[in-house]
């Protein structure tokens, strides 16, 4: 066995767009869930090629800090100068993009029949610290997350920083109470839309931020802020561990039943609560109009009771369905009333429930936006607090990128 030694260099990464992925074959499997693919023109998640994700997400920084190199020293010295300069020529060297179907099997040795120590979904990214020549081909030995294993070569693409930069994404986190997005580069510039603390959004272009600026997407369309009130990342998807995996699934299965509990509950709350009051089972608002109670299960149901607040105003911050509420509050809000506990943050609403594909998408479903969500509401449609102008309306799913599609019931 015959083993090269390669040196880990550190890494500074940019924003993304898409490619195709290669065919799976032996030591790669095909499964449903796995990474979705990114927009060419936004570098964000296109809404068409959307998947459950199964990995999960990881700062390039946090990437190589974990990394595992297995290096000779007497080797490395002898090579330093030359490794320097290729580190400076193409800092992505040692980076190793999946290329696959959906994953490939990360073994515990060079070997495909040794065991599976995790999954390296297609499109996530690895450092690369050893390339190991052996009788079945050319292996080599990656660290991805908290993973650190061996795959073959041939279901990964190294040294490609136009890929590198493809599978990744930029992205603002807000560090302040309230964020506004402007038209412009310019705090002269009109506000468009408030954010708070702890909202992402995702960076479509920095050539300003020289000047303090970036470039994102909001939920009123692409914007700037201040780079003085966000934090930039660059995120890869990264492996999954078999443990992890086993306890993911786990968790989603013990969600599932769990939202499916609360919502035959609901149910059973609405209906008692119908027959108690008037037989039009009516509430009223202060506006003098009236509401059904919730009645009936699942995502349509939700739609349904969702559906009769259109035209009620956005207000920022709030979650009133009558007298004003933000994006995350409405969503909030509605699934409140079939006992469901949501978070009041569009980004938090990212890891509720359980992740769906588009393709699967059904009624009720929660679909997030950078810096947005709402509820599919069918048909192409979502119901959302869209923004002052429109208030609770209904707009194209597609009318911007889709980040994560997530199932309560």
């Amino acid at each position: 066995m015959k083993i090269n030694w390669t040196r880990a260099v550190s890494y500074t990464l940019a924003a993304c767009v898409v490619v195709s992925a290669v065919s799976l074959s032996s030591d790669a499997a095909s499964v449903t869930s796995g990474v979705s693919a990114l927009s060419s023109t936004t570098g964000v998640l296109d809404t068409k090629s959307y998947t459950a994700f199964a990995g999960s997400v990881g700062s390039v920084n946090d990437m190589l800090a974990n990394a595992t190199v297995i290096a000779a020293e007497t080797q490395l010295a002898a090579n330093d100068a030359e490794a320097v300069a290729s580190s400076e020529a193409n800092p992505y060297e040692n980076i190793a993009i999946a290329q696959v179907d959906n994953y490939v099997y990360i073994r515990s040795e060079a070997s495909a029949d040794s065991e599976y120590v995790g999954k390296l979904y297609n499109n996530s990214a690895a450092t690369v610290s050893e390339t190991v020549d052996a009788a079945d081909g050319t292996w080599l030995k990656i660290t991805s997350g908290d993973v650190t294993g061996y795959v073959k070569s041939e279901y990964v693409v190294q040294n490609d920083e136009e890929l590198a930069k493809k599978v990744s994404r930029r992205m603002a986190t807000v560090t302040t109470t309230t964020l506004k997005v402007r038209e412009s580069a310019t705090t002269e510039s009109s506000v468009i839309e408030l954010l708070p603390m702890g909202d992402d959004l995702v960076v479509v272009d920095e050539s300003t931020a020289s000047d303090g600026w970036v470039k994102v997407t909001s939920n009123d369309g692409e914007g700037y802020v201040s780079t003085d009130y966000v934090s930039l990342s660059t995120d890869f998807t990264v492996a999954e561990s078999k443990a992890a995996e086993e306890a993911r699934l786990a968790r989603e299965e013990a969600e599932r039943l769990a939202a499916q509990e609360a919502a035959k509950k609901a149910v059973a709350s609405a209906s008692n609560s119908k027959s108690s009051s008037s037989k039009s089972s009516k509430s009223s608002s202060g506006s003098g109009k009236s509401y059904s109670s919730p009645s009936g299960a699942g995502g349509s149901a939700v739609v349904n009771y969702g559906s009769q607040f259109v035209g009620n105003p956005y207000v920022y911050g709030g979650s009133s369905l009558t007298n004003g509420t933000d994006c995350s509050g409405f969503v909030m809000s509605v699934y409140s009333a079939y006992g469901v506990s949501l978070p009041h943050s569009s980004s938090a609403m990212r890891s509720v429930g359980y992740g769906v594909s588009y393709d699967d998408m059904q009624p009720g479903d929660i679909v997030c936006y950078s810096g947005h969500v709402g509820i599919y509401a069918g048909n192409g449609t979502l119901l959302h607090a869209s923004n002052k102008r429109t208030g609770i309306t209904y707009s194209n799913v597609n009318y911007k990128n889709i980040l994560a599609i997530r199932r309560i019931f």
